[in-house]
Order: C-alpha cells, then structure tokens, then sequence
C-alpha cells in the first residue's frame, strides 16, 4: 500500500487449476492438412516433452541437449545450462507444456505453450503462464533455441537469476540476488504468521506460503507483469490462481477467482519492505498471509473493503494498536470533519493516485472488520466474509451477508460504521 508497505493485490487470471500431464498439441497454425507441418508439430511436441522430463528429472545435460548442436548454436547451450541451474533451487513436482500453436518457416518454427508447473508440498494444482518458444531444426531433429514469456506474460523468478530457496516451518521463501541469511528472515517472519492466521480464520488452511524475493522493485514488476511505477513503495502482493471456468478473469485485489485457489505467491518488493521495521515487515507479511488463507472464499462477488479490511484486521489482531495508531490518514480526515459517507469502492484501491485517500480505503475496511469483530465476534466476522464470498454476483452479495449473518441492512450498517469512527478516532 503507497505511504503505509501495503497494497491492493494483483492477481487472479494469472494461474490456472487443474493439471492434465503432458499434454498434446491442439490449435496447429500451418498449412491446412500438410503432412510435412503435422511431422514437424509432432517433432516439436517431442523435444519439448524431452525438456519437461529433464527438469522433472533434474537432469542438466538432458535439459542441454535439447538446445541446438554445434559450435554455432554454442551460446543456446550456454543460455539452457545458465536456466536449468537458475532453476535447480526450486522443489518442483510438475513440469509440462501444452502447445496452443505452431508456426514454422523452413527450418525455423515457433510454438505457442503453456508451461504448467508445481512446487511440491505447495501447490495442489499448477501454475499455468503462457510462453513462446522458438525452434531451430538441426541434423534431422528440432531444437529449443529460446524460451521466454509470451506477449505481456510475466516473467519467472528463475529467468532474473539463481534462485536461493530456504524452507521454514510453513513457508518456502524463494529469492534472487538475496542473502541466505536475508531469506531466513523473510522465513522467520511468514513462520510467525501463518500460525496467527489459521488461529483467525480456521484449521481448514492448509498452513503454507510460498514467498518471492526478487533483487528489487523492477524485479517485482516483471514478476506481476506490470510497470514497476505502480509498485514503488509498495511491500508486497499476493498473486494467486483461478480456476478453469474463471481463466482470464482479472482484478486488482486478493478475491476473484471461483474459490478454487491452489497456488498463491506472496511476491515482496525488497526495496519498499526493507524500509520498514520489524513491526511493519510483520504486520504485511501477516496480512499477505490472510490472502492466501482466505482465497478459497474470496470470489468476484467479495468487495475490495472487505477482503483487504479482513486481512488488515488479522495483520494486526493482537499488536495493541488503537484505532488511531493504525488508521492515521482516517483519523485525520475524521478530525477534520470529514466522516466518509460510504465504505470505500474499489476503485479507491487503486495504485498510482493520491496516496492519502489510498490509505483511507484500507483503514475503513479495517475499521469496519474490526467492528464486527466488536460488536458480533470474530465468528461472525469469518461467517459473513464467507458469506459475501458465496455468492455469484458481485450485485446483492453484501447485502445478503449483512441480511444473513449480522441481521443488519446496508444503509444500518453503514451508520454503525459511520458511528464507530466518530467514535474511535475522535
């Protein structure tokens, strides 16, 4: 978030449920019924399943020889040996592409994949990104001569350099250009929180994170896929997956996927995160942590004020803070009579815009969790988050939540809210 080492999450549509293994090609692009094209797919499919089984398998020279021969081709075996080793930190359990597509001109082609894969003890399901790989045909066979994301497709921690991976008690923190030691403390700190959130929110959570640390903020952004201008002072995010139905679907925060959420990334900006003292570093990676917890209950229908207040509310049960030390900008804006009239859209969660009104979004839908917690208990607070999150439709959801679970109609829960601030920030 700008001013505050927290922000709306970018996520959903980036991931995909559901593995399928070594999957064939479909979609061919070529000439229409040309046998010497559907050779050449087939080929193709075969050299990359020869690269899927050497990384499964964790064979360097496998993975090498599926560059092209030759003095001339030297510098793709040097780049395939620099990525496998880039690569070998990592626990996968599942690596596999699916070709969408394939373009060839002679003995050059392109092939449009999915590259599908999993960290074990992590994801119950893979992480699915789109890339382009270029082939070369050599001495009879097709080689890969370069593989990098497709169009807009983020980039992978492993193509930013050797990945250093250091497990926790709960968590597995990934890093580039970090210290052992420095990941440890990233370790340390998501180890402490995933225990306060599975107490908050429920045992049914699985209790694990993954976390990335690239080397800096622009690493940050290739990893989101976005302007690394839209993440400066930003802590981190949370990245998570859809499901199959939801594919392609995007928004700027924790929810809006189906609730099927198998593999979340708490992804750190090491330059915003490092400004901040121990107090601050554990409150954002407590908060991140509620994202991961929740998103199987968070879906297209659960308003930004909700699932962000939710997770602020976690991100600080137990620390102490009043109202007034953790909602500074609000308590401001309070005091000067400016009592929001409403709880804060989505659009108020956005990144690059006024900093101040930013940081009011969040600590009103911290200071509406934090009343219902108050005022119906915490179990009430996790029955109406779920409740709102149950629903389709984006339209009613709330409305429903407030009716079924608070008994409450928005317009009375809206001067409640209004109330308590006056009341706890005055």
């Amino acid at each position: 978030m700008a001013g505050r080492g927290r922000a709306p999450k970018r996520v959903m549509g980036l991931l995909l449920a559901g593995l399928t293994g070594l999957a064939g090609l479909t979609g061919l692009v070529g000439c229409a019924g040309s046998t010497g094209t559907d050779a050449a797919s087939a080929e193709a499919r075969q050299v990359l399943d020869r690269r899927a089984a050497a990384v499964r398998d964790g064979s360097e020279r496998a993975f090498v020889a599926t560059a092209p021969p030759g003095s001339v081709a030297a510098a793709d075996r040097a780049e395939a040996r620099t990525g496998f080793r880039n690569l070998r930190a990592v626990p996968l359990t599942d690596w596999s592409y699916r070709v969408t597509g394939f373009h060839r001109t002679g003995d050059r082609a392109t092939a449009d994949a999915e590259l599908r894969y999993r960290i074990e003890g992590y994801d119950r399901a893979p992480v699915v990104t789109a890339r382009t790989l270029s082939l070369l045909r050599a001495e009879g066979r097709w080689y890969v001569s370069d593989d990098r994301p497709a169009g807009d497709a983020s980039r992978q921690l492993w193509e930013q350099g050797t990945v250093v991976a250091v497990r926790g008690a709960h968590s597995l923190v990934l890093g580039v250009g970090q210290s052992r030691g420095t990941l440890r403390g990233y370790a340390d700190l998501a180890d402490r929180a995933v225990p306060a959130v599975r107490e908050a929110w429920g045992a049914e959570w699985p209790g694990r994170v993954v976390v990335l640390v690239p080397k800096s903020l622009e690493g940050m952004a290739e990893l989101l896929g976005a302007p690394a201008s839209g993440y400066r002072g930003i802590a981190a995010v949370t990245t998570g997956v859809v499901s199959e139905a939801d594919r392609g679907s995007s928004r700027p925060e924790a929810g809006g996927g189906s609730g099927k959420a198998p593999a979340d990334r708490i992804i750190v900006n090491p330059d915003a995160y490092g400004v901040l003292g121990s107090f601050g570093r554990q409150v954002v990676l407590t908060h991140e942590t509620t994202h991961v917890a929740t998103r199987a209950s968070t879906s297209a229908a659960t308003p930004l004020w909700l699932s962000e207040g939710y997770a602020d509310w976690v991100g600080y049960l137990g620390t102490g803070r009043t109202a007034a030390q953790a909602a500074p900008e609000l308590t401001r804006a309070v005091l000067d009579g400016r009592v929001p009239d409403a709880l804060p859209e989505d659009g108020d969660f956005g990144f690059g815009g006024d900093a101040g009104k930013l940081a009011r979004a969040y600590e009103s839908g911290w200071l509406a969790c934090r009343m219902i917690a108050e005022r119906w208990g915490e179990v009430r607070l996790r029955e109406f988050y779920r409740a709102v999150g149950a629903h389709e439709k984006r339209a009613g959801a709330v409305e429903a939540g407030l009716r079924e679970v608070l008994d409450m109609s928005p317009g009375e829960f809206t001067r409640l809210w209004r109330a308590y601030l006056r009341d706890r920030l005055v």
